[in-house]
Parts: C-alpha cells; sequence; structure tokens
C-alpha cells in the first residue's frame, strides 16, 4: 500500500557544489585584482611599459590565467544557471548553453594569447 505521492526530483542536483564554486572564483578574482593593484601602484607610471613589466614575469602571467580560468568559470556557472531558469525550450536551451562556452572558450583563448605576447 503506497501512502502519499512519490516526490520527482528534477534538475542536476549540484546546487551547494556549484555555490561554493563560485564563492571560491570570486576569491580567487579580489585576491588577484588585489595583487595587480598593489603591482600597478609600486610600477610608478601607468603608462604601456609598466604595464608591461607588471605582467612580463611568468609568475604573473600563470596568475593571471588562474584569474581569466575563475571568470570563467564563475560566468559559466551564472549564465548557465539563467539559461536552465529561463529558457524551457531544450533546444534552444542546448544551442544557448554551446554558445555561451564557445563564447567563454574563445575569450579564454584571447586572453592568453594577448597575455603571452606581452
Amino acid at each position: 500500500m503506497s501512502i502519499g505521492s512519490r516526490r520527482v526530483l528534477v534538475g542536476a542536483h549540484y546546487g551547494l557544489r556549484d555555490w561554493l564554486i563560485q564563492r571560491v572564483t570570486a576569491v580567487v578574482m579580489i585576491v588577484f585584482i588585489a595583487m595587480v593593484v598593489w603591482s600597478l601602484a609600486m610600477a610608478g607610471a601607468l603608462d604601456y611599459d609598466s604595464w608591461s613589466r607588471v605582467f612580463a614575469p611568468v609568475p604573473m602571467k600563470l596568475a593571471t590565467v588562474i584569474a581569466v580560468l575563475a571568470l570563467c568559470y564563475h560566468a559559466w556557472i551564472g549564465v548557465r544557471d539563467i539559461w536552465m531558469d529561463y529558457v524551457k525550450p531544450a533546444g534552444l536551451r542546448l544551442a544557448l548553453h554551446v554558445g555561451a562556452i564557445l563564447w567563454l572558450l574563445y575569450c579564454l583563448a584571447w586572453s592568453v594569447q594577448i597575455l603571452w605576447s606581452v
């Protein structure tokens, strides 16, 4: 004998993990911004040469790549949640997911290309 109705669970069930990842990526970005502000304050004049000197060392390039990765992942979680909450047709939602992923990958690749050309 069955009592009550069976609860139907929907969704991907990764809310807590994504919430935590967004907080961690936000902290990574805040630390990076503080590092850049401090480095630029120590560099003196705010011209192309000082910016180049700040971003030329390999540790700063690696920190920048990590920050850009954090930014892309942070943005992906937010945009994906918007598509999942407000776009109901599955085909359109899939197209928007793919478009967002491709755009974020393009931005990541472009950032790395710009960074390593300095």
